[in-house]
């Protein structure tokens, strides 16, 4: 039975449910919640989820967003006395999922933190009290009692360092933590409704988990050798049950063709250090768009014989700065050392503050490995205060510049490749000259493009390819407006000139070109022979490119006797 949400102004609600013998959910839902880490497009909400599994003893996996607190404590003590819980299980302690391990113990201080030795380790520097605890790993086990008991997979990476997966042999259920969920808050407690919610669930694995694909396929395999997988108890979204084969098939595809990629760039973070994960998250997100695979680390619990193989194959490397004071600074200083000493020339390097005063300075360690033969990616990306959407999306930008740096070759091959019949053929499709233009919280972006059409008539309706790696593709997710510019034959040298070029990371792409704001908040190109108002309704993935179907919400014509610009190329195989 579901238990009847319990509200608050702010839209925050719980319920409860029964999900299998023994087993309740408690689900924190936030229903207005807007953006979570990088995520641009987060247009339904979220939610944390967390369970009880009751057998002669009683176990808790995972809390809730500090923001639920009193929510979160009234339900769970209306369903339990806290003083029955025997062990507090730990999926990773990300402070949306951890949040409220300080007060649970403060309930419960009997209860014993499972954990992996990181996430212990990560824990100490939470809660600064002490607390039992049992260190788990893949292959361990807890037995509840009638019939519960939980095996215990390593799946570091996903997408923090410490996440273990827990899997309940009573009930054959995998509680997953971040893997396999989505930020979809309804009422639905599972995920029987696939059409509503895949589109979200890709969007989360793009996000989230493309960036850590060698991750996930390794935590995969390992759950192979668990039993039947009837449930998989997540920590965003709706529970998935009636899917559950279909969509982690969909995570072993994506990851395959994320690991297939020709190279690949390793990405150092400090996870729980100011904003170091979430920064080298946005870096990664960019880089995989461009078709590079990305391997990411955790300088604070990485192995030195880990950090040199990996960066021994690496073709690039991005550094988030460690903080001169801490704990772990030794450690930490050391792997950065293991870097250094592991580098090799034609590598391309880059770097961020991670927010904090006491970064290491970015300059002179950025001079030695240039001293080495590193080529600079991109302009070091220095931030003092708290990251917003534009520093989000610089982060990307910068990523996806470090990528196309690394395929760049590959396309002046494609270029080369003048004398196929068939590229020649393909570049005879023309279409028309257009300028997309987005704008969503503090970010803008543009874009040229040619391949739009028409493709619907009630409501009116086109769609555009749009190249993976494009800045703009963010912010045309399933929901986001924006515009399309229709440029003048005979009047768009300058406009196309202005928007060919290659803007820096972050750089502003409206500078100097005479604008004035739609009504859905994007700009509007006041040379354009006409604009249409636009909200993106579905996506489609076509290799190389997203293919977005957009229904028109307005438009206008400035020139009723102006032609639309025709663009003709030579060849099909590059713009």
């Amino acid at each position: 039975m579901v238990a009847t949400p319990i509200k608050t102004e702010k839209r925050l609600t719980i319920e409860t449910a029964e999900i299998a013998p023994d087993t309740s959910t408690i689900r924190s839902l936030d229903w207005d919640r807007d953006r979570f880490d990088i995520e641009f497009g987060l247009q339904n909400g979220t939610t944390y989820n967390s369970y009880l599994i009751r057998g002669e003893k009683t176990a808790l996996v995972d809390t809730s967003h500090a923001k639920f607190r009193q929510l979160y404590l009234d339900t769970l003590t209306g369903l339990i006395d806290p003083k029955e819980i025997d062990y507090l299980i730990i999926s990773h302690t990300e402070p949306d999922h951890s949040g409220l391990v300080k007060d649970i113990l403060a309930l419960a201080p009997q209860a014993i933190v499972v954990g992996a030795k990181v996430a212990i380790k990560f824990l100490e520097d939470l809660v600064h009290q002490p607390f039992e605890r049992q260190l788990v790993k893949s292959g361990d086990s807890i037995d509840l009692g009638n019939g519960h008991i939980i095996d215990f997979v390593n799946a570091p990476n996903l997408h923090w360092p410490d996440t273990i997966f827990s899997y309940d042999r009573g009930t054959s259920t995998l509680y997953t933590c971040d893997a396999f969920g989505m930020h979809y808050c309804s009422s639905s407690i599972y995920d029987e409704d696939l059409s509503a919610i895949e589109k979200d669930y890709r969007f989360y694995y793009d996000c989230l988990m493309a960036p850590n694909a060698r991750s996930v396929l390794g935590a995969m395999k390992r759950m192979d050798k668990l039993g039947e997988i009837a449930t998989v108890a997540n920590g965003h979204g709706p529970i998935l049950r009636h899917n559950v084969q279909e969509l982690l098939d969909r995570y072993q595809k994506w990851s395959k063709a994320q690991t297939k990629a020709e190279k690949n760039v390793a990405v150092f973070y400090i996870s729980d250090y100011g904003y170091s994960d979430r920064l080298s998250q946005a870096v990664a997100k960019g880089i995989t768009k461009t078709g590079v695979a990305v391997e990411m680390v955790d300088l604070r619990s990485a192995e030195n014989q880990e950090v040199h193989e990996l960066v021994s194959r690496a073709s690039g490397i991005v550094l988030g700065m460690p903080p001169l004071s801490s704990s772990d600074h030794q450690d930490i200083t050391a792997n950065v050392g293991t870097v250094l000493a592991a580098v090799k020339e034609k590598q391309i390097i880059g770097m961020f503050e991670s927010y904090g005063d006491d970064d290491e300075p970015i300059d002179p360690l950025l001079t030695k490995f240039s001293d080495v033969g590193l080529k600079k990616a991109f302009p070091p990306i220095r931030v003092k205060d708290t990251p917003d959407e534009a520093t989000y999306q610089l982060c990307e930008e910068s990523g996806t510049d470090l990528g196309q740096l690394l395929t760049r070759d590959k396309l002046v091959k494609q270029m080369k490749s003048l004398d196929s019949d068939l590229d020649k053929a393909i570049g005879r499709l023309s279409g028309g000259l257009y300028i997309i233009t987005a704008t969503k919280d503090s970010v803008s972006s543009a874009m040229l493009a040619s391949w739009v059409s028409q493709a619907s008539f009630e409501p009116p309706g086109f769609t555009i390819a749009v190249a993976k790696d494009r800045a703009i593709e963010s912010l045309m997710q399933v929901g986001d407006s924006f515009v399309l510019n229709i440029l003048e034959e005979g009047k768009y040298q300058s406009l196309m000139k202005h928007f060919l070029k290659r803007f820096k990371p972050g750089a502003d792409r409206f500078a100097g070109v005479d604008t004035q704001t739609a009504e859905n908040g994007s700009p509007i190109l006041n040379d354009a022979l006409a604009y249409i108002e636009c909200e993106v309704v579905s996506r489609m993935e076509c290799s190389d490119h997203w293919v977005v179907y957009s229904k028109v919400t307005a438009g206008r014509v400035s020139n009723p006797d102006g032609m639309t610009a025709v663009h003709h190329r030579k060849v099909g195989n590059h713009y």
